[in-house]
């Protein structure tokens, strides 16, 4: 097997992956807050608390994944230049 043929089936392999993780689950964890929804901090006596809640995600913890988000647009665009 070639390096450019093994290259191209290991490509759509992880492209498939991604595609079916996409449609399995649209959500994945907030970056930032790391899927907690608040930030942590450390109060002056060493304690952690609950921090500010996180803007990214609206404190829900959960961001819709890149591949979900195009797949939304590319439909979007679809039905609106179908109508």
């Amino acid at each position: 097997m070639t390096p450019a043929l093994l290259a191209s089936a290991l490509f759509l392999l992880v492209t498939v992956g991604y595609i079916g993780l996409c449609a399995a689950s649209p959500f994945g964890n907030c970056r930032k807050c790391r899927g907690m929804g608040h930030a942590i901090t450390i109060d002056r006596k060493g304690k952690t608390k609950r921090g500010k809640d996180c803007r990214r995600c609206k404190a829900t913890g959960k961001r819709i994944r890149v591949g979900r988000h195009l797949c939304n647009v590319a439909a979007r665009l679809h039905r609106d230049g179908t109508r």
